[in-house]
């Protein structure tokens, strides 16, 4: 194939063209190259690849083509200078952390982030003298006065995780860079093909693979997407060394992924408002969280500054914890899993699943209710997705 400028290609295009050279063989498909090492040709070749004197192949730890093809196509969509794939979303959070932070260093994350995420801050990287202050994610003035002289990285999910509140990625990136930090911005829920957080300020763009970049739950996979210093090699440096790198087996999946992302992402959309809009008047659901109904607080912004709502739906049920396991145990074809982004509808309960391992104070100042039922809208007949949810709810 000839390497065609980057900006000469429409989004669609990047999803299924980018990133890969065929070789000797003249493969249409990616191919998927299962081995953990690589033949020199010489020593001498061998010395000059592992001092990095000479580009190549050395061990699949930290090169592998199918590997490479996938972190060159999502640098693409998200307009990122490079991107290191990870054995998962976490392995990519934690990844950036240990090469970018150290003992006296601050993070500065909103609250309402995945709850292992948390629990990477506050129980683990607090070993090693890293503090964590949470903030609200929709409240800039909060952010800016828990600013220290020691922050170096601000952390955030938009929109968030479960109750899908949207972030002003451009004015929190103003506050990080007048503080001298780095911007991270989780991008899962809306992957690229709806939000593109560097276009908007961000530094570091952050993915969890396994859901809709794989988009057909098959995967477990993360990324890191930047620029060449902070991630080609601060945050390739710790992949290569610490090895929470992903496999090319996943790699080769999501790039099958990759080529339908901006299709499913319009479908999951269009699913979710129907979805929304049918629970908004349900007399059972005290409220309900999605960023395309006019009613969600951050509604304007994510017109802004995203392509599409996403699929995700969360709402509250009268009735606590009691009533939502109802709701839930009465489906008969949504799924019963904390995952998402698959073409399959799934509903959890995140105070008991997601979000289980925080204290009820961190899940009171999260918005975690009892009654809380997050639905992350698949690619079924929204008539049946709607059908099976009301089973539990009961009619409208």
């Amino acid at each position: 194939m000839t390497d065609i400028p980057q900006n000469d290609f429409d989004f669609e295009t990047l999803a299924i063209r980018t990133g890969h050279h065929r070789t000797a063989e003249g493969e249409h498909s990616e191919p998927l190259f299962m081995t953990s090492s690589f033949v020199f040709g010489s020593a001498a070749e061998a010395a000059a690849r592992f001092s990095g004197e000479q580009p190549g192949n050395i061990y699949a730890r930290f090169t592998n083509p199918t590997v490479r093809i996938f972190e060159e196509r999502l640098a693409a969509l998200e307009g990122g200078e490079r991107c290191v794939a990870t054995a998962s979303g976490m392995a990519a959070i934690l990844s950036l952390c240990l090469a970018r932070l150290q003992a006296g260093d601050h993070i500065l994350s909103s609250r309402s982030v995945f709850g292992t995420t948390t629990v990477l801050f506050e129980r683990y990287l607090s070993r090693f003298g890293i503090e964590t202050t949470f903030v609200d994610l929709v409240d800039p003035e909060a952010w800016k006065q828990a600013l220290r002289p020691n922050t170096r990285l601000l952390f955030l999910e938009t929109p968030s995780n479960p109750l899908t509140e949207v972030a002003d990625i451009r004015v929190l990136a103003d506050l990080a860079h007048d503080a001298g930090a780095l911007l991270a911005v989780d991008n899962c829920f809306c992957t690229p093909a709806l939000q593109q957080p560097l276009k908007l300020g961000a530094d570091v763009v952050i993915h969890s693979a396994t859901k809709f970049l794989d988009g057909q739950g098959r995967i477990i996979g993360g990324a890191v997407v930047g620029d060449e210093k902070v991630v080609g090699e601060e945050v390739y440096g710790v992949v290569r060394t610490a090895g929470p790198s992903m496999s090319p087996f996943n790699a080769w999946i999501a790039l099958k992924g990759l080529e339908t992302l901006s299709l499913r992402m319009q479908a999951h959309s269009a699913n979710a408002r129907q979805l929304a809009e049918a629970l908004q008047d349900h007399p059972r659901v005290r409220q309900v969280f999605f960023p395309g109904l006019e009613s969600h607080p951050q509604h304007a912004l994510a017109e802004r500054q995203q392509k599409g709502p996403g699929g995700i739906v969360s709402f509250v049920v009268e009735g606590g914890r009691e009533a939502a396991w109802r709701v839930i145990d009465q489906t008969r074809m949504l799924s019963i899993t904390a995952n998402l982004g698959d073409t399959k509808t799934t509903i959890t309960h995140p105070a008991s699943t997601t979000h289980g391992r925080l204290s009820d104070e961190q899940k009171q100042a999260a918005g975690i209710d009892e009654g809380l039922i997050r639905v992350a809208v698949g690619l079924e007949s929204v008539e049946d997705i709607i059908d099976d949810l009301m089973r539990g709810l009961g009619p409208a």
